[in-house]
């Protein structure tokens, strides 16, 4: 039986998952550690690196962080010229090292291995159909459904093979496929997820994130576009269309808000100058008199930022974060909860003693770790405590990749902003607007905000349990 990690009932948004591959590279596991490095923010259950020569294929994944994984530098040929790397917060599945990234499976016409950023919603679907015709799933997430596809002799009898599979598919992915020959990436014809193309000597590079470019050395070329499939091999590049994209794409606007590293350019735009605008936008909506604006770093830095340049208000670090908790250290679900105890982070009295401070984050999901931290100022002497919030307030689940709590455990699924402002005890509380979110994007209505309206781009009927797919395998060994 699966049992939830105590991570799990944190009070932020948990990152999905991040992508890297080369193709044409030398020392590729090299460059794909790093690359994962880069990418670590997206994910911290587990990750996994798969490499090859164009004859062999070397493979190593487990659970934790990437130097924990890869803390010997020659688990894996360091001479290899092609390889892809994943690392994995889970969205659907469990944390089991099975489910670890990029999936390797051997077929009649050999070795495939893919990694995933995403949340396919008609994997349920798929999943029913091959098991009912005798396949057997090896893990319980729903990226396993393209490796199924890729072995249906239906589909290796067709030309663009690849492609046909993809188009199966509905939801949001960005894919790294590796063979033998070729590195290929994919993206959904919504475009819901990043996915970027660089160059790096005579050879390619495929990252979730521009930001893991830089950290390898390579020079960004452009974004794969919705609904094409991009493949690199020894005669170069290869674009083709899998799916028409429709009129208007469907990019995550949480990519924005919290889950991208700020120096990165995600759909277009740097990261972190978005986030400057939101906080601008901010105090434009939701003036308040103060003497400082904090930020809950790191994620909240930038918007904080941008309220304070605004506002003309002092910007100023009211708390300090400790980077080396990590995730790896777990305590016990409900003892986490009654001590309040947040790890994380540590306030500055000398900063915000006397102060009115305005503290700026970017959501509230729970209310819970936002509660502790206005106590935490007032504790420590702050006159007022204001929260500011650069996002709309998330009322309802993201299927498309990111693991929100279910409507009933997010604290603007029933409650009003007054409400929510009277449950973490701060003297007053703004939120984004809608409009403001989506005020920096030249195509506005290109843009995913249904975690904000409840307006989904695509059908997610029957859709819930982010570990469903453990029941519909029974062949796995903790199913037994």
């Amino acid at each position: 039986m699966h049992t939830k990690s105590p991570h799990r009932q944190s009070d932020s948004p948990k990152e999905e998952c991040g992508i890297f591959g080369v193709f044409g590279v030398e020392k590729a596991a090299g460059h794909v550690h790093r690359g994962l490095f880069a990418l670590q923010h997206r994910g911290q259950e587990g990750c996994g690196i798969v490499v090859s020569d164009g004859a062999h294929v070397r493979s190593h994944k487990g659970q934790g962080l990437v130097s924990e994984v890869f803390s010997d530098p020659t688990v894996l040929p360091e001479d290899w010229n092609r390889g892809i790397g994943h690392v994995r917060y889970s969205t659907t599945g469990s944390t089991r090292i099975h489910n670890v990234q990029p999936l390797v499976v051997e077929c009649v016409d050999g070795i495939w291995a893919l990694a995933h950023n995403g949340n396919l919603t008609n994997a349920d679907k798929l999943r029913r159909m091959y098991q009912d015709a005798g396949a057997i799933f090896q893990t319980s997430t729903d990226s396993e459904v393209l490796v199924h596809i890729l072995a249906d002799p239906m589909y290796r009898r067709r030309p663009q093979r690849v492609a046909r599979a993809l188009a199966e598919l509905r939801g949001a992915f960005a894919f790294l496929i590796m063979t033998k020959d070729c590195v290929m990436a994919a993206r959904d014809p919504h475009g819901f997820r990043p996915l970027s193309i660089g160059r790096l000597g005579d050879g390619y590079v495929f990252a979730s994130e521009t930001c893991a470019m830089a950290q390898t050395g390579a020079e960004y070329l452009r974004d794969v576009e919705p609904g094409e499939l991009v493949m690199v091999d020894e005669t170069g590049l290869h674009s083709s269309m899998f799916a028409d994209p429709p009129a208007h794409r469907a990019h995550c606007v949480f990519e924005m808000v919290y889950f991208a590293r700020p120096d990165s350019v995600v759909f277009g735009d740097n990261v972190h100058e978005i986030r400057m605008q939101y906080g601008a936008c901010l105090a434009k909506e939701h003036p308040v008199e103060g003497d400082i604006v904090i930020p809950v770093p790191d994620s909240g830095n930038s918007a904080a930022l941008g309220y304070s340049r605004e506002s003309g208000i002092p910007f100023d670090f009211g708390f300090i974060r400790n980077h080396y908790i990590g995730r790896t250290f777990i305590m016990p679900e409900a003892e986490q909860r009654s001590a309040g105890v947040d790890l994380k982070l540590a306030v500055l009295p000398q900063v915000v003693d006397g102060k009115r401070v305005i503290v700026v984050d970017d959501s509230i999901v729970r209310g819970t770790t936002v509660q502790r931290r206005v106590a935490w100022l007032r504790s420590a002497g702050a006159k007022e405590v204001h929260v500011r919030i650069s996002c709309p307030p998330v009322a309802h689940p993201c299927f498309y990749g990111i693991d929100f709590p279910t409507r009933e455990e997010l604290i603007a699924g029933g409650q009003s902003v007054e409400e929510i402002r009277e449950f973490i005890g701060a003297d007053t509380l703004g939120y984004l607007s809608e409009e403001g979110l989506l005020s920096p994007f030249e195509n506005a209505s290109d843009y995913c905000k249904a975690c904000f309206s409840g307006e989904y781009p695509l059908s997610v009927e029957g859709l819930g349990d982010k570990n469903r797919h453990e029941s519909l395998n029974p062949e796995l060994p903790f199913n037994r």
